[in-house]
């Protein structure tokens, strides 16, 4: 990758991750991958987040919307030149809304080889509501 293709690289990823924090100021952070599957009984959500130690992940279930933030430093010296740079490294980010309603209270997170597995267990809701017959 030449120089100027590098630079437009960066730029594009640089693009993509920038939010707002509290102050109004700009930061990076990248929004983090996610796979959201089910089976009978629990929704499952893996994420790829190598490099991140387990003190600096967190996880955020309120109601239906499950949040996982963290960040990644870089295990390259401060002042090495690079030839290539495709990692990402800093603060990452996902907010995903759960398809389905699920038992915050059972909720259970393994971080293992740098992948993060989250299983909810479904509530079971049943489907049919009772009609009450009022006379009138």
């Amino acid at each position: 990758m030449n120089d100027e293709n590098k630079e437009v690289y960066l730029d594009f990823l640089s693009s993509l991750s920038k939010n707002n924090d509290t102050n109004g100021a700009r930061e990076e952070e990248a929004q983090l991958a996610v796979d959201v599957a089910q089976t009978e009984n629990e929704v499952i959500i893996v994420a790829p987040i190598a490099g991140a130690p387990p003190e600096n992940i967190e996880l955020h279930l309120h109601n239906d919307v499950l949040t996982i933030r963290g960040e990644r430093r870089s295990p390259m010296p401060s002042k090495a030149q690079y030839f290539y740079q495709e990692t990402y490294w800093g603060k990452f980010s996902r907010t995903v809304v759960l398809p389905v309603e699920v038992k915050v209270e059972m909720a259970k997170a393994e971080y293992k080889n740098g992948t993060l597995m989250i299983i909810l267990p479904k509530t079971q809701v049943e489907g049919k509501i009772q009609i009450t017959i009022v006379d009138e």
